[in-house]
């Protein structure tokens, strides 16, 4: 039976302030997705609400959008299926292998308070699958618990989007809170590459974690490999 991974992705379409837009960055779904279809996955898309998951514009420029994003963003059947993401409720998580968070800016907003998809990536853990995040998607893991009350995150080496990249992004004064100074505060062992926005990923037993947009095929490589 082929092995299962679940793709999460936002729900957000913009900042705090509403004039600035953000959304899910579309190569971080369509790097991994391509990888995990390679490696004959299955796949399912969730959102925490569920429903329809808006696109970051940044995502759909020079560099970021490539090959992998302006095919699936031209395909109608692909681009269904962010209109129509399943929710947690709906989401058995025996049913899968992985799961796996995409970034964007939107996620720091809807990703770590879902309940729902705290129990998925418990349950997944716990048993032994794997659970993996790419660029703001560890945003997805920071409130995230384990049945003994201690972060999934506490001890275990990770990365995701670099504070440095936020300021040279210059989003730094847009972002909600700085993400990789809360993923140190619940204990985890963060690492970054040494320069920035080049592809960078660790793995630490089960958990899987990407650095930037740059890191998707990598990260997704890695969990296709330990699958």
């Amino acid at each position: 039976m082929a092995k299962r991974i679940l793709n999460v992705v936002t729900n957000v379409g913009h900042y705090d302030d509403p004039a600035h837009k953000t959304g899910l960055w579309l190569s971080e779904l369509t790097h991994a997705w391509h990888v995990f279809e390679e490696a004959g996955l299955e796949q399912v898309i969730v959102s925490p609400s569920g429903g329809p998951s808006p696109l970051e514009p940044r995502s759909l420029k020079f560099p970021n959008y490539d090959k992998t994003a302006k095919a699936w963003h031209a395909d109608p059947s692909r681009m269904a299926l962010l209109e129509n993401t399943k929710s947690p409720d709906e989401i058995d998580s025996a049913d899968f292998d992985a799961i796996y968070f995409t970034g964007g800016h939107a996620v720091m907003y809807d990703f770590p308070d879902s309940e729902g998809l705290q129990r998925i990536s418990r349950e997944i853990f716990e048993r032994g699958g794997i659970v993996s995040s790419v660029c703001h998607g560890y945003c997805g893991l920071l409130n995230t618990k384990l049945s003994d009350g201690s972060y999934l995150i506490a001890g275990r080496k990770m990365t995701g989007f670099a504070w440095q990249e936020e300021v040279l992004a210059r989003v730094d004064k847009l972002v909600p809170y700085n993400a990789e100074e809360r993923c140190k505060e619940r204990g985890a062992q963060y690492q970054k590459a040494k320069i920035p926005f080049v592809s960078y990923a660790v793995v630490d037993g089960n958990l899987v974690t990407g650095q930037n947009p740059g890191s998707a095929k990598e990260t997704a490589q890695k969990v296709a490999a330990l699958l």
